[in-house]
């Protein structure tokens, strides 16, 4: 369940970011997927916003400073590089932030678009199996 914070981020991104398009935000894990245009481009967790990146966005979150997402496991720490933890100079200004938004949606389309070409999708649920004894 997302705590206050999370909300009040989400909130404020909403008011922020809605002249780019649509802006929705689903519950998810212990915060929020953000979409906008239907393209999901960030996660809300705690109280950090992660922006999606690709190979021609990341070297910008570097250069800030930025860090990937990061999480623990009992089998250790897992980091998940396709999305990094917006710097808190983005974050502060709303023209900035929303040329960065506008980098995630396209590294999210970018990854999207590559995905099909390769045959990809992503991984479907199994069908649970019959038990032929019955």
């Amino acid at each position: 369940m997302a705590g206050p914070r999370a909300k009040a981020i989400v909130a404020d991104l909403d008011r922020r970011l809605t002249p780019l398009g649509p802006f929705r935000a689903k519950p998810m894990f212990s915060g929020y997927g953000l979409y906008l245009d239907g393209v999901i481009f960030a996660l809300v967790l705690g109280e950090t916003l992660y922006l999606k990146v690709d190979d021609r966005n990341r070297p910008d979150f570097a250069h800030a400073g930025s860090t990937p997402f990061r999480y623990e496991t009992r089998k250790g720490e897992v980091t998940v590089n396709s999305y990094w933890r917006c710097p808190d100079e983005v974050l502060a200004q709303t023209g900035t932030l929303q040329e960065w938004v506008t980098g995630a949606v396209a590294a999210s389309r970018r990854i999207a678009a590559t995905r099909a070409r390769a045959g990809k999708s992503r991984p479907t649920k199994r069908k649970p199996r019959q038990n032929p004894f019955l």
